[in-house]
């Protein structure tokens, strides 16, 4: 079914949101950006579909007026991001939530087109712009190598904002950097967007931070793991966490100098 550009009904950072055709969306990127990614999330939003997983349904792939947009299936619901900020969830409820959803994805076998964790930083750290210092992309990977192999599938970018609780039950967007690695990735990712970024710009910083020891302590209970374990085996992916904010998104001069003050004191060796 072919639909047409309608009302935009969302905005992101690299894209609008318009309605297309019942039932449907186009998620339509803006000016200036890297087709080939955003290909790659259309590729990537179909693997985790077809495996079952609460992802969006692709239904095609089009350009307008030169700028590519990807037809999806629509997902009518506030962001559990927003049931947070109004107060309408609790932070223990939207963890559970969370919790529920990441173990779900991270009991998935990874497609085998999906990207391992080192070889996306590597290819980041060689896309033009990225400000990762050079030193630290070389630590950074190098830690990577240390880890030890985790080779499950990963959403990549967890964390509230992109839940969007529908009619049917939560559903999980944006999966542009889905990448095979450790489960405990998605919990760093989670930890540093709740503990680390969101908290500038919200009017209870403490509130993010108890949604992040929500999601860890819901975590380790379902998947019988010592919340003790469960955050030392989520540090040791922090460094590489807060390295991929700096590849992909600027943010304020004095969030990124924060952030390269933290992976700087992760690599740096003990005395």
């Amino acid at each position: 079914m072919r639909g047409s550009l309608g009302e935009k009904i969302g905005e992101g950072g690299l894209a609008d949101i318009h309605t297309w055709a019942p039932g449907q969306v186009v998620k339509l990127f803006k000016p200036g950006g890297e087709r080939r990614l955003s290909r790659h999330e259309a590729q990537m939003t179909r693997a985790a579909f077809a495996t079952g997983l609460p992802a969006p349904e692709v239904f095609d792939e089009v350009t307008l007026e030169g700028r590519f947009g990807i037809v999806l299936s629509r997902l009518d619901g506030p962001t559990l991001l927003q049931l947070l900020r109004t107060r309408a969830m609790t932070p223990e409820q939207a963890g559970a939530i969370l919790a529920a959803l990441s173990i779900s994805v991270h009991k998935t076998p990874p497609p085998p087109d999906v990207i391992s964790l080192p070889d996306l930083i590597h290819a980041l750290v060689q896309s033009p712009g990225n400000l990762l210092p050079k030193h630290l992309a070389t630590g950074v990977l190098a830690l990577l190598e240390s880890l030890p192999p985790g080779d499950g599938l990963c959403h990549g970018d967890f964390h509230p904002g992109n839940v969007i609780m529908t009619a049917e039950g939560p559903r999980l967007i944006d999966w542009t950097w889905a990448r095979r690695a450790g489960p405990a990735l998605d919990l760093g990712h989670c930890h540093v967007v709740l503990c680390e970024l969101i908290p500038e710009n919200h009017d209870d910083p403490e509130r993010p931070r108890a949604l992040n020891a929500a999601v860890q302590s819901e975590y380790a209970r379902v998947a019988a793991m010592s919340p003790v374990a469960l955050t030392a085996v989520m540090e040791s992916y922090l460094p590489s966490v807060r390295a991929f904010f700096l590849l992909v998104w600027a943010g304020s001069p004095a969030l990124r100098e924060r952030l390269i003050q933290r992976v700087e004191a992760a690599l740096r060796p003990e005395d």
